[in-house]
């Protein structure tokens, strides 16, 4: 695998357009991994993130905030010249983060990212981004970000269930700006997360949630109970409408925690998860 190292952050503002052009290209994944070192956190920045997810601010990192420090790294990637999928449209399934131990705000890190993992799924490919900070010689922070690019597939449909939804521990009202309100902090200004008429254009009805929104915004009601080192999974199901009222459910595992998120009015699921310890 070859390995490119970027000095400097991604400049998103130019990454989206470019993204909007791209109709991707190839039949597999590229054989590459990006890297930038030196990388530093702007504690102003932090709190901004932890205000709109929910979090509290200290002096150690959200486990969902790293993601912002890999993003740019994820969006270089997608939009590369030999990267067999555009970006626009690609459906994002499934996340996992597993944070190591606490993360300073005063630490500086080395990113890390690359695809891996094409593969089948019912609905078309399905493939990972593996994201990555270091310090020194230590990982302290990893995550796998599962894409689906949707089309043909031989893949067996799964039985589909009857949904019933748990009873609610907590309520969420969503507002129609947390799209634009996350985006600002994120860098992430996907169209379908903006305004109505963008989502349209992608066959959304109106403006959705930011899936690391709701997660980072679940991880958050459990601060205070999670230990220093975890892994957190989710998936990703029914999009979030903006503005939207969900029920939000946990409960304990062997191990730590699980959650749902779902629609306040009918049994769909936004997301489900689990808080495992290390």
């Amino acid at each position: 695998m070859s390995v490119r190292e970027l000095t400097s952050a991604p400049s998103l503002a130019t990454l989206y357009p470019k993204a909007l052009l791209r109709r991707g290209g190839g039949s597999t994944l590229p054989d590459a991994e990006l890297v930038r070192p030196s990388v530093v956190v702007d504690p102003a920045h932090v709190a901004a993130y932890a205000q709109v997810c929910g979090f509290r601010f200290g002096d150690v990192l959200p486990a969902t905030y790293p993601h912002l420090l890999v993003f740019g790294l994820q969006m270089t990637l997608m939009t590369e010249p030999g990267f067999p999928f555009p970006l626009l449209g690609l459906v994002h399934v499934a996340n996992s983060i597993t944070q190591r131990r606490p993360l300073s705000l005063a630490e500086t890190y080395t990113a890390r990212v690359r695809a891996e993992n094409l593969r089948p799924h019912e609905k078309g490919r399905q493939f990972d981004l593996v994201s990555e900070l270091w310090t020194g010689t230590e990982l302290v922070w990893s995550e796998v970000s599962t894409y689906l690019r949707r089309g043909g597939s031989s893949s067996p449909a799964r039985t589909r269930t009857a949904l019933v939804p748990p009873t609610p521990t907590a309520g969420w009202s969503v507002p129609g700006d947390i799209g634009r309100r996350y985006a600002e902090v994120s860098g992430d200004r996907n169209p379908i997360h903006l305004h109505p008429l963008t989502a349209r254009l992608f066959g959304f009805p109106r403006a959705i949630a930011h899936g690391m929104w709701t997660k980072a915004h679940a991880l958050a009601s459990f601060e205070g109970r999670l230990p220093d080192a975890f892994t957190v999974e989710v998936r990703f199901k029914q999009p979030v409408l903006l503005p939207a009222k969900a029920a939000f459910t946990t409960w304990h595992t062997d191990d730590g925690w699980a959650f749902e998120l779902w629609h306040a009015r009918n049994p769909k699921p936004h997301l489900d998860g689990v808080v495992s310890a290390l």
